[in-house]
């Protein structure tokens, strides 16, 4: 369905809010590629989304958000910095990872001890996500090849109900991927959002934990040269959300 104009929105989300709630998947526009979304809180839905997209066991899926407010009720003990990164670059093209409420009745497909968040900044996405809430989502394509700003390629997946046509998407790289379950942020992926951005915010440390500016003194002083947590995924095991 067409979503590129504003004021023809009403139907296409209707439907797409049915769709989810049945346990369906649906292609979204987000600011960087399109994904394939299913209900946070449905298990089936987001087994059928890594089936839908050949995802390995143990790798879920990022959660994409409607607002910041939001992160409080999924994720627990959310630090400073990661707070300094929302207020930076939300909605935009950041993805955290961050402890996960222990309540949450949810199955990702791990062990449920951290999730990766997300705001886009796409206005029929976020339209979508304040009538959902949360939206378990991937880049709408299969694994091993490349996510895509274009419908087209997003509809090759064949596993979606509907798909919010938003036409070629400007952003066309994936989002960066920080891990803020420790002391410092640590780079799981580079995106959109550069190193040296994000270091003018917080100290991060690099895919290598090398730090930069304050993280570097950070690392002298042992706390940031310790692993940000067990709970946090290996970079490999990253989900290329959109």
């Amino acid at each position: 369905m067409d979503s590129r104009d504003a004021g023809s929105w009403g139907p296409g989300l209707d439907e797409a809010v049915n769709v989810l709630r049945r346990g369906g998947l649906v292609v979204v526009p987000t600011d960087t590629v399109y994904g394939l979304a299913a209900e946070a809180f449905t298990p089936l839905a987001v087994a059928a989304l890594r089936d839908a997209t050949g995802r390995p066991a143990g790798v879920p899926p990022a959660v994409l958000v409607p607002d910041q407010r939001t992160v409080d009720g999924l994720c627990a003990d959310v630090p400073a910095p990661a707070r300094a990164l929302l207020e930076a670059f939300w909605p935009g093209a950041l993805t955290l990872v961050l402890h996960a409420q222990p309540s949450l009745a949810w199955d990702l497909g791990d062990d449920g001890r951290t999730v990766a968040v997300r705001m886009p900044d796409h206005p029929a996405a976020l339209a979508l996500l304040r009538r959902t809430g949360p939206l378990a989502v991937t880049g709408a394509h299969r694994t091993g090849t490349p996510a895509s700003g274009r419908l087209d390629d997003a509809l090759d997946v064949g596993a979606a109900q509907l798909a919010l046509d938003a036409g070629e998407l400007a952003g066309g790289e994936p989002s960066t991927v920080v891990d803020a379950t420790g002391p410092v942020p640590r780079l799981l992926r580079a995106g959109a959002v550069g190193l040296d951005a994000l270091r003018r915010v917080t100290p991060v440390l690099d895919l290598d934990g090398a730090g930069g500016g304050d993280a570097g003194h950070a690392a002298d002083a042992g706390e940031a040269g310790d692993a940000p947590g067990t709970d946090a995924p290996a970079p490999d095991r990253v989900e290329p959300a959109s």
